[in-house]
């Protein structure tokens, strides 16, 4: 690998965790739903305006359109949407931990359900992966934190590695900008139906919520959806998902340095012995 990829990668790993402080603070002064909504939107528009500066068009086949859709709903609102609405209760690193494990659940639900293979570092790793998570966890609830809020964390990683594993390409004609931009719409068009009919509307204009809004749309959203997909076409998906195992760092590290959130020992050892079963997991895939 060579060191532009390494600095993609650690770029990536990196506006991927902060994306979760971020969402905190804005959830602390908007309506969950409705300000993930205003997010999609403005950055769905954005995507698509550049895309179609760079010559691209919404012109997908069938495949192409359901990928489309399946992605928008799993990962913009049933992945997002759960986390988001979980960060009223939960703290920003617990969900960043959580969201982490979507490599170990693609892992596991692709041996149990699809009969992949899986050597035995990639058994060892996902035991390892999911016992961290366990650690850390443990921690937290003895702490008083909200059952609720974790389960919506795991619904919402399980929906994502659903949609990693039943879809496949979305974009194979070079229009990769435009289809991100309209998952985006997607997400934005769905989630503003399910604010407007089930959230109480909530908007405290705060400059911190400002901040972490931009911040939100423009780097977790654009820049770090855009150098993913560079950094997978220079090395590879599998290998990209590799870094993958700095998140549960990155998100503690994050959350503890910007939003004041205590880490114990325990949170320290239950990050470690994630990130070592994900980069097994992952080691194991980029093996075979």
């Amino acid at each position: 690998m060579d060191i532009r990829s390494l600095l993609m990668g650690l770029g990536f790993a990196l506006m991927w965790s902060s994306a979760f402080t971020t969402s905190r603070m804005v959830v602390i002064d908007a309506a969950p739903l409705h300000a993930l909504a205003m997010r999609f939107l403005l950055a769905g528009i954005v995507g698509c305006a550049i895309a179609f500066a760079l010559g691209q068009r919404p012109r997908l086949d069938r495949e192409q359109w359901r990928a489309t859709i399946i992605f928008g709903i799993c990962q913009n609102v049933i992945y997002l949407g759960c986390n988001f609405v979980a960060m009223q209760w939960i703290e920003a690193s617990l969900a960043a931990v959580i969201a982490s494990t979507m490599p170990l659940v693609v892992a596991l639900a692709g041996w149990v359900f699809f009969g992949q293979r899986l050597r035995p570092l990639g058994i060892a790793g996902l035991v390892a992966g999911f016992a961290g998570v366990l650690v850390i966890m443990g921690s937290r609830l003895s702490g008083g934190i909200g059952i609720g809020g974790v389960l919506l964390c795991l619904v919402g990683v399980t929906a994502l590695a659903f949609a990693a594993l039943t879809v496949r390409g979305a974009s194979g004609r070079g229009n990769l900008l435009m289809v991100v931009g309209l998952q985006m719409l997607v997400g934005a068009a769905v989630l503003l139906v399910l604010s407007l009919l089930f959230e109480p509307y909530r908007f405290n204009p705060t400059p911190r919520f400002f901040a972490a809004f931009v911040y939100t749309v423009l780097v977790p959203g654009l820049v770090a959806t855009w150098i993913w997909f560079m950094l997978v076409g220079r090395i590879g998906a599998v290998r990209a998902a590799t870094f993958h195992f700095l998140n549960p760092f990155f998100g503690v590290l994050i959350a503890s340095a910007l939003l004041g959130e205590r880490i114990g020992v325990w949170d320290i050892v239950g990050v470690v012995i994630a990130a070592v079963g994900i980069l097994a997991v992952q080691m194991s895939k980029t093996r075979a």
